[in-house]
């Protein structure tokens, strides 16, 4: 059977029509950014409720933070996003935070997640097994203790981030380049060794092809803001010729 590949898209701007633009495109996820963005919680809580049905709503949070993994989870997201994992110990607080006791330390409260209370058993159940939990793979340090974070139990997927991976190993921005891709590639075998789903970005599906082939599950290709400054000035180039 072939492998289902989720594909997806970056959220950045505060409109929720933004989510329910890609919503109705066809995405069948959409990654809801609070690290390079200026978003709030409650600009969240509007893209998810502007989200058609059964796109997965995935958050990614600031930082590896109990605090912020706390209130993104509670405003009923499908998940979350932690980004720049580097070690097995930073992967094991990230699961920590993301789940009640006495599998984690995540704190109960009355929220969204589970409709203000009235649906809590049923959100527990979610709790257990349904939170989607990814941990991001972009740094050097992270690609050498690959094996100890893979190996971390209650993860959903690692997530590859190539442009923060070039940067930290002195190349921003050029995630073509041999040494770079040999770190991906690292990645990519250890996930695909372990069975552990694994997902990466791209600027454009070509740019995604060749990962796809290799085993990728999750794919984000582009950032709403990019692809409405990239059309917008394709139509201002047409009308001036």
């Amino acid at each position: 059977m072939e492998k289902s590949i989720k594909k997806g898209t970056i959220i950045t701007l505060a409109a929720p029509e933004s989510s329910e633009i890609m919503s109705d495109a066809g995405f069948d996820w959409v990654l809801i950014d609070m690290e390079h963005s200026s978003m709030s919680i409650s600009d969240v809580e509007g893209h998810l409720r502007a989200l058609g049905p059964g796109v997965t709503s995935i958050v990614r949070v600031p930082a590896n933070d109990d605090v912020w993994i706390k209130r993104v989870l509670d405003t009923g997201c499908d998940g979350i996003m932690v980004p720049m994992v580097k070690n097995a110990d930073e992967a094991r607080r990230a699961v920590s935070a993301s789940f009640y006791p006495p599998r984690g330390i995540r704190s109960v409260g009355i929220t969204r997640a589970h409709r203000f209370g009235t649906r809590f058993s049923e959100y527990l159940v979610k709790d257990s097994a349904g939170i989607e939990l990814l941990l991001q793979i972009e740094h050097i340090d992270s690609v050498r203790n690959i094996q100890g974070i893979a190996g971390t139990e209650g993860l959903t997927g690692l997530f590859i981030g190539p442009y923060d991976l070039s940067a930290s190993m002195g190349m921003a921005g050029k995630v073509k380049d041999k040494r770079v891709v040999a770190a991906i590639e690292a990645v990519v075998e250890e996930c695909n060794s372990k069975s552990i789903p694994w997902g990466i970005f791209g600027a454009d599906p070509d740019a995604l092809k060749g990962w796809i082939e290799k085993g990728a599950t999750w794919v984000l290709c582009g950032i709403d803001s990019v692809m409405l400054s990239a059309r917008a000035r394709e139509v201002i180039k047409s009308l001036k010729s």
